[in-house]
């Protein structure tokens, strides 16, 4: 690793008068042929499952609160059980990944706004409570003020909750995820708006679900979009989404949010079935979404050009803007 970046930086430097900086042609390889970066040692299902989870609680938090505000009380407690439901096994996720339950808390013993691990532990603290108030008021029956607070406060963080994960991992290394830094928040939003209106879709009564279907319509056209706009800026590092397992999920991804949501438009109010099957594809394709860009992150690590090309393509840039 080191060799490669003194040999890239030493091109800089060997520049006669009237020469033209030249970058040398990369060797991909690196020390004892270990990949450039560390390969990502989280758990697929683990970490996967927490940012699909994460998103599908946050969005779902903000249906809720859509739903109590139009008067669909079944709509509403569908999507609060989903939230609460959802970031509870989202945090346990994390912590089964973590391997300790202290690993976790350790996080909270530092207050870091410049640390998007530290800020969403702190996210994750607040908002998870505030969406078992919600749900616990809704069942019970009981306490309707601070009941309808804590949806309040829960949705107001929901859109945070639903993107943050998307910022964090974009805040590593890898290069598939953080040459994706710019779309990839609004690719996760899209996704986790069609994962909360997927489980509406399955879980609440058709004649409540209006709000649900046009949030899927909606998420998948966000979702699609932002993430074909990401892969066309991210050059090289878009490769490992169009290769092997991650682009099997990916396309998986793509069938079953366009078709879920296409089938949620269609599916009228009377017919269960149809909507219950669009609400299934729908939480599939977040899913898969997640899967997908998990492993191609991971392949994208794994491999040293995804790494050196684009440092040498910026140093050739910053040579060329340094003659002109």
């Amino acid at each position: 690793m080191s060799g490669s970046r003194d040999g890239v930086r030493g091109a800089g430097r060997r520049r006669g008068r009237g020469e033209r900086a030249m970058v040398p042609d990369a060797e991909f390889t690196s020390y004892y042929g270990r990949p450039v970066l560390n390969r990502p040692t989280w758990k697929p299902l683990d970490i996967a499952g927490y940012l699909f989870l994460g998103g599908l609680a946050g969005a779902s938090s903000l249906l809720a609160a859509g739903a109590d505000a139009t008067a669909r009380p079944a709509l509403a407690r569908t999507a609060k059980l989903g939230a609460v439901g959802a970031i509870s096994l989202s945090t346990a996720a994390l912590v089964h990944d973590l391997g300790r339950p202290a690993r976790f808390l350790n996080m909270l013993r530092v207050f870091k706004p410049t640390s998007p691990m530290s800020m969403g532990s702190w996210l994750l603290a607040t908002y998870a409570p505030l969406t078992m108030a919600a749900a616990a008021s809704d069942v019970a029956g009981r306490y309707r003020v601070a009941g309808a607070a804590a949806t309040a406060s829960a949705a107001a963080l929901g859109p945070a909750v639903v993107t943050y994960t998307a910022v964090l991992i974009s805040d590593t290394a890898v290069p598939s995820w953080h040459e994706g830094y710019r779309e990839l928040p609004f690719v996760f939003a899209g996704s986790g708006a069609t994962a909360a209106a997927g489980l509406a879709l399955a879980a609440a009564p058709t004649d409540q679900t209006g709000p649900a279907r046009r949030t899927a319509v909606l998420g998948a056209l966000l979702e699609l979009g932002a993430f074909r706009l990401m892969k066309r800026n991210m050059g090289l590092a878009a490769e490992p989404y169009e290769q092997g397992g991650p682009r099997t999920w990916l396309r998986a991804a793509e069938v079953l949010t366009a078709g879920g949501a296409a089938l949620a438009a269609c599916a009228g109010r009377r017919n269960r079935a149809l909507t219950a099957l669009a609400g299934t594809a729908l939480l599939a394709g977040s899913a898969a979404l997640r899967l997908g860009v998990f492993h191609a992150g991971v392949a994208s690590a794994e491999d040293p050009r995804y790494t050196v090309v684009p440092q040498r393509e910026r140093l050739a840039a910053r040579s060329r803007a340094g003659e002109s």
